[in-house]
Protein backbone atom coordinates (compact mmCIF):
# COMPACT_ATOMS: atom_id res chain seq x y z
CA UNK A 1 0.00 0.00 0.00
CA UNK A 2 0.98 3.34 -1.01
CA UNK A 3 -0.27 6.93 0.22
CA UNK A 4 -4.03 7.00 1.38
CA UNK A 5 -5.90 9.73 1.21
CA UNK A 6 -8.97 9.26 2.97
CA UNK A 7 -12.26 11.56 2.60
CA UNK A 8 -15.05 11.00 4.05
CA UNK A 9 -18.09 12.53 5.09
CA UNK A 10 -22.31 12.16 4.24
CA UNK A 11 -24.34 12.36 1.22
CA UNK A 12 -23.84 15.46 -0.96
CA UNK A 13 -20.78 16.96 1.52
CA UNK A 14 -19.05 17.42 -1.37
CA UNK A 15 -16.81 14.32 -1.19
CA UNK A 16 -16.57 12.90 -5.12
CA UNK A 17 -15.95 16.22 -6.53
CA UNK A 18 -13.78 17.29 -3.70
CA UNK A 19 -11.56 14.04 -4.12
CA UNK A 20 -11.76 14.03 -7.54
CA UNK A 21 -9.93 17.47 -8.17
CA UNK A 22 -7.70 16.64 -5.55
CA UNK A 23 -6.41 13.55 -7.01
CA UNK A 24 -5.77 15.26 -10.08
CA UNK A 25 -3.92 17.81 -8.41
CA UNK A 26 -1.91 15.35 -6.44
CA UNK A 27 -1.31 12.96 -9.83
CA UNK A 28 -3.14 10.56 -7.42
CA UNK A 29 -5.67 7.64 -8.86
CA UNK A 30 -9.38 8.37 -7.49
CA UNK A 31 -11.25 6.09 -5.86
CA UNK A 32 -14.77 6.14 -5.29
CA UNK A 33 -16.13 3.70 -2.71
CA UNK A 34 -20.24 4.76 -3.01
CA UNK A 35 -19.85 3.60 -6.63
CA UNK A 36 -19.46 0.01 -5.50
CA UNK A 37 -22.27 0.26 -3.44
CA UNK A 38 -24.40 1.77 -5.62
CA UNK A 39 -23.30 -1.08 -8.51
CA UNK A 40 -23.59 -3.85 -6.17
CA UNK A 41 -27.24 -2.59 -4.63
CA UNK A 42 -28.15 -2.01 -9.09
CA UNK A 43 -27.39 -5.56 -9.18
CA UNK A 44 -29.27 -6.95 -5.82
CA UNK A 45 -31.98 -5.02 -7.58
CA UNK A 46 -31.42 -6.64 -10.88
CA UNK A 47 -32.01 -9.79 -9.51
CA UNK A 48 -35.07 -9.00 -7.94
CA UNK A 49 -33.79 -9.74 -4.44
CA UNK A 50 -35.41 -8.12 -1.03
CA UNK A 51 -33.12 -5.04 -0.16
CA UNK A 52 -34.71 -5.38 3.16
CA UNK A 53 -33.44 -8.73 3.77
CA UNK A 54 -29.85 -9.24 4.71
CA UNK A 55 -29.42 -13.19 3.44
CA UNK A 56 -31.62 -12.52 0.25
CA UNK A 57 -28.46 -9.37 -0.84
CA UNK A 58 -25.80 -11.66 0.38
CA UNK A 59 -27.32 -14.33 -1.73
CA UNK A 60 -27.27 -12.33 -4.81
CA UNK A 61 -23.83 -10.85 -4.62
CA UNK A 62 -22.59 -14.60 -3.89
CA UNK A 63 -24.08 -15.01 -8.08
CA UNK A 64 -22.66 -11.98 -9.23
CA UNK A 65 -18.63 -11.03 -10.37
CA UNK A 66 -17.61 -8.10 -9.30
CA UNK A 67 -14.32 -6.83 -10.39
CA UNK A 68 -12.63 -3.57 -10.27
CA UNK A 69 -9.75 -1.64 -11.71
CA UNK A 70 -8.91 1.93 -13.09
CA UNK A 71 -9.62 3.22 -16.73
CA UNK A 72 -7.57 5.75 -18.68
CA UNK A 73 -8.60 8.62 -16.57
CA UNK A 74 -7.21 7.45 -13.23
CA UNK A 75 -10.28 6.57 -11.83
CA UNK A 76 -11.67 3.61 -10.48
CA UNK A 77 -14.57 1.60 -11.79
CA UNK A 78 -16.82 -1.23 -11.09
CA UNK A 79 -18.19 -3.81 -12.97
CA UNK A 80 -20.91 -6.98 -12.67
CA UNK A 81 -20.43 -9.53 -14.44
CA UNK A 82 -18.16 -7.93 -16.91
CA UNK A 83 -21.09 -5.05 -17.73
CA UNK A 84 -20.88 -1.27 -16.12
CA UNK A 85 -23.87 -0.23 -14.79
CA UNK A 86 -23.60 3.57 -16.23
CA UNK A 87 -26.18 5.68 -15.57
CA UNK A 88 -28.18 3.11 -13.69
CA UNK A 89 -26.22 3.78 -10.52
CA UNK A 90 -28.33 7.30 -10.41
CA UNK A 91 -31.35 5.72 -11.04
CA UNK A 92 -34.15 6.14 -8.05
CA UNK A 93 -34.29 2.82 -6.94
CA UNK A 94 -30.78 2.72 -6.39
CA UNK A 95 -30.99 6.13 -4.37
CA UNK A 96 -33.71 4.41 -2.20
CA UNK A 97 -31.85 1.39 -1.54
CA UNK A 98 -28.29 1.67 -1.73
CA UNK A 99 -28.24 2.40 2.33
CA UNK A 100 -29.92 -0.56 3.19
CA UNK A 101 -27.53 -2.66 0.86
CA UNK A 102 -24.54 -0.88 2.24
CA UNK A 103 -25.24 -1.99 5.68
CA UNK A 104 -25.25 -5.86 4.42
CA UNK A 105 -22.19 -6.91 6.14
CA UNK A 106 -20.99 -9.21 2.94
CA UNK A 107 -21.11 -6.04 1.36
CA UNK A 108 -19.66 -4.40 3.36
CA UNK A 109 -16.37 -6.74 3.26
CA UNK A 110 -16.62 -7.26 -0.50
CA UNK A 111 -16.30 -3.52 -1.11
CA UNK A 112 -13.30 -3.22 1.60
CA UNK A 113 -11.66 -5.81 0.36
CA UNK A 114 -11.41 -4.93 -3.89
CA UNK A 115 -10.78 -0.88 -2.17
CA UNK A 116 -7.67 -2.36 0.24
CA UNK A 117 -6.34 -4.41 -3.62
CA UNK A 118 -7.04 -1.12 -5.52
CA UNK A 119 -4.61 1.38 -3.35
CA UNK A 120 -2.16 -1.53 -2.97
CA UNK A 121 0.26 -0.51 -5.84
CA UNK A 122 -1.39 3.11 -6.38
CA UNK A 123 -1.26 6.36 -4.40
CA UNK A 124 -5.18 7.33 -3.79
CA UNK A 125 -7.52 9.90 -2.95
CA UNK A 126 -10.53 7.43 -1.83
CA UNK A 127 -14.15 8.98 -0.52
CA UNK A 128 -16.49 7.03 1.21
CA UNK A 129 -18.51 6.71 4.63
CA UNK A 130 -15.85 4.69 6.14
CA UNK A 131 -12.30 4.77 4.23
CA UNK A 132 -10.50 6.20 7.46
CA UNK A 133 -12.56 4.78 10.46
CA UNK A 134 -12.48 1.17 8.78
CA UNK A 135 -10.84 0.66 5.13
CA UNK A 136 -7.74 2.23 6.03
CA UNK A 137 -7.69 3.35 9.77
CA UNK A 138 -3.43 3.53 9.59
CA UNK A 139 -3.35 6.27 6.95
CA UNK A 140 -2.22 9.59 8.33
CA UNK A 141 -4.02 11.59 5.89
CA UNK A 142 -8.22 11.85 6.91
CA UNK A 143 -10.44 13.80 6.41
CA UNK A 144 -14.27 14.33 7.01
CA UNK A 145 -15.73 16.80 4.89
CA UNK A 146 -19.54 18.23 6.43
CA UNK A 147 -21.95 20.84 4.98
CA UNK A 148 -25.77 21.54 6.84
CA UNK A 149 -28.40 19.62 5.83
CA UNK A 150 -30.16 22.64 3.91
CA UNK A 151 -27.21 23.23 1.67
CA UNK A 152 -27.07 18.90 1.13
CA UNK A 153 -30.11 19.00 -0.08
CA UNK A 154 -30.01 21.54 -2.57
CA UNK A 155 -26.87 20.55 -3.73
CA UNK A 156 -28.91 16.68 -4.47
CA UNK A 157 -31.63 18.75 -5.60
CA UNK A 158 -29.24 20.54 -8.25
CA UNK A 159 -28.11 17.22 -9.60
CA UNK A 160 -31.40 15.60 -10.21
CA UNK A 161 -31.41 13.18 -7.39
CA UNK A 162 -34.26 12.98 -4.56
CA UNK A 163 -32.12 11.67 -1.83
CA UNK A 164 -33.63 11.84 1.16
CA UNK A 165 -31.05 12.92 2.88
CA UNK A 166 -31.96 13.32 6.70
CA UNK A 167 -33.22 9.24 6.30
CA UNK A 168 -30.02 8.50 4.68
CA UNK A 169 -27.56 10.34 7.38
CA UNK A 170 -29.56 8.50 10.11
CA UNK A 171 -29.36 5.33 8.26
CA UNK A 172 -25.89 5.13 7.96
CA UNK A 173 -25.00 6.38 10.83
CA UNK A 174 -26.94 3.86 12.76
CA UNK A 175 -25.86 1.05 10.65
CA UNK A 176 -24.10 -1.90 12.86
CA UNK A 177 -21.75 -2.24 9.95
CA UNK A 178 -18.66 0.26 9.52
CA UNK A 179 -21.56 3.23 10.46
CA UNK A 180 -20.86 6.66 9.44
CA UNK A 181 -18.63 8.30 11.88
CA UNK A 182 -15.66 10.86 12.39
CA UNK A 183 -12.20 9.42 12.70
CA UNK A 184 -10.93 10.63 15.83
CA UNK A 185 -7.85 11.80 13.84
CA UNK A 186 -9.15 13.11 10.88
CA UNK A 187 -9.53 16.94 9.71
CA UNK A 188 -13.03 18.16 9.79
CA UNK A 189 -13.73 20.52 6.46
CA UNK A 190 -17.23 22.24 6.79
CA UNK A 191 -17.70 22.70 2.76
CA UNK A 192 -21.24 24.70 3.20
CA UNK A 193 -20.11 28.35 2.30
CA UNK A 194 -16.74 27.00 0.40
CA UNK A 195 -15.88 26.86 -3.53
CA UNK A 196 -14.84 23.52 -4.64
CA UNK A 197 -11.49 24.86 -5.14
CA UNK A 198 -11.27 26.31 -1.74
CA UNK A 199 -11.81 22.48 -0.46
CA UNK A 200 -9.31 21.34 -2.64
CA UNK A 201 -6.88 24.44 -1.59
CA UNK A 202 -7.67 23.88 2.15
CA UNK A 203 -6.66 20.17 2.43
CA UNK A 204 -3.74 20.72 0.04
CA UNK A 205 -2.68 23.06 2.99
CA UNK A 206 -2.92 20.51 5.32
CA UNK A 207 -1.30 18.13 3.03
CA UNK A 208 1.97 20.05 2.41
CA UNK A 209 3.27 20.04 5.66
CA UNK A 210 2.61 15.87 5.81
CA UNK A 211 4.81 15.85 2.60
CA UNK A 212 2.44 15.45 -0.06
CA UNK A 213 2.79 18.24 -2.13
CA UNK A 214 0.95 18.77 -5.46
CA UNK A 215 1.88 18.86 -8.71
Amino acid sequence: MRHVIAIDGPAASGKSTVSRQLARRLGFVYVNSGTMYRAITWEVLRQGANAHAPEEVAAALARADVTCGFDADNESFIHINKKAPGAALRDSQVNDHVSLVSAVPEVRRVVCDRLRLLARDRDVVMEGRDIGSIVFPGTPFKFYLDASPEIRRRRRAAEGQSDAIDARDKMDATRKAAPLKIAGDARVVDTSHLTLEGVVDAILGILRPLGIPSQ
